[in-house]
Formats: C-alpha cells, structure tokens, sequence
C-alpha cells in the first residue's frame, strides 16, 4: 500500500502562482512515476504532469510553459509549480503514484478567481 498526502492548494487570482507537494509513504519503489491529474466540475479526471523516476515528464499541453513538475525522489516527494493561473485551471488536484498499480491522494482544491 502506498500513501500520498498533498498540500498546497487554495484561492489565487488570475495570473498568480501556487506550488503543490504530494508525499509518498508506504510500499515505495525506487522505480515509479508521480505526478498530478485534475477535475473540474462536471468534466472528467485529466493529465496534468508527470515525472518517473528516471527524469521522464509528460505536461499536458494545456499546461506547458506555465507549470513546471518536479520531485525529490529521497523525500518521496513530487511537486507542481504553477504560475500564470488561469480560470480555467479551477479544479481538485489529484496527486497519483504509479508503479504497479495506481494510488491517488485525496485531492486538493486550486481555485483561480478573481
């Protein structure tokens, strides 16, 4: 079982920054990929970032030149910087772990409004 605790999410006005963190604890292996999903309301879960292990990110492209993914694999832990915030970035974001199976964090909200 793995574990993951997010922080770091809350109310910002258009064009400002918020960074994420997400730990990892539990049945942890050197080889994995962590990294951030999102839903807004009434819209499905969607890819926002992630980085394996070895150094490999994948943004969505929605999200690329705007937020930057990265971790420290000695803490177990990933982060999202975002800056340029839009109104449409408004949603839960979800932190995942993956390596054999998925683990999701319980989500944290970002709301962009001014």
């Amino acid at each position: 079982q793995v574990q993951l605790v997010e922080s770091g999410g809350g109310l910002v006005q258009p064009g400002g920054s918020l960074r994420l963190s997400c730990t990892a604890s539990g049945s942890i292996f050197t080889i994995n990929t962590m990294g951030w999903y999102r839903q807004a309301p009434g819209k499905g879960r969607e890819l926002v970032a992630t980085l394996t292990s070895f150094g490999f990110t994948n943004y969505a492209d929605s999200v690329k030149g705007r937020f930057t993914i990265s971790r420290d694999n000695a803490k177990n832990t990933v982060y999202l910087q975002m800056n340029s915030l839009k109104p449409e970035d408004t949603a839960v974001y979800y932190c995942i772990y993956r390596n054999t199976l998925d683990y999701w964090g319980q989500g944290t909200q970002v709301t962009v409004s001014s």
